[in-house]
């Protein structure tokens, strides 16, 4: 893995690679990104109020060596009334990918998540189909726990998505 990797707060330059990273087509590389078209002003939006940064959910930057290469995410997710975790995911360029880019990105993005939340558990969901990010998930210390049938509709069908995660005791942070 990488260690060439560090995460950042977004800038408001970086706001047309995550318009080009989360706004893709059907015909683009991002097989497992595409959900139809959204607001392409909304992400903008969000940033001029709070950065992409709340108490529910962030998006980092991504940047190897000294250039942002894509995104990483987390939205809150409850566990019944007293616990929540957080769910995570990463975009990527092309060109990034294969280089161990996205494990350290998801490790660096676990450790602050728990260094920096009380939550206890960290998961990440992926599609069957994307081998790259299953073992991307195993190498940042993720654990498969199962498929969950059916969960997510894209493109004009519904997909099988791996469940992973990861709890604050099974993280180092040195």
């Amino acid at each position: 893995m990488t260690k060439d990797v560090d995460l950042r707060p977004v800038a408001k330059e970086d706001l047309p690679l995550l318009d080009l990273l989360h706004n893709t087509s059907p015909e683009s590389d991002a097989a497992f990104d595409w959900f139809g078209f959204a607001d392409p002003a909304a992400k903008h939006r969000r940033w001029a109020e709070n950065g992409l940064l709340t108490a529910d959910s962030g998006t980092l930057m991504v940047v190897s060596p000294d250039r942002a290469v894509g995104s990483v995410g987390w939205r809150s997710m409850p566990f019944g009334p007293l616990n929540r975790g957080w769910n995570i995911g990463i975009g990527l360029l092309p060109e990034a990918c294969g280089q161990g880019i996205g494990t350290r990105a998801q490790a660096l993005l676990t450790r602050y998540l728990f260094a920096h939340t009380q939550v206890n558990r960290v998961d990440a969901h992926t599609d069957v189909a994307n081998v790259a990010e299953q073992r991307a998930l195993e190498k940042a210390g993720f654990t498969r726990e199962g498929v969950m049938r059916g969960a997510q509709f894209r493109n004009g069908s519904y997909h099988d998505m791996v469940l992973y995660s990861v709890l604050r005791s099974e993280v180092a942070f040195s």
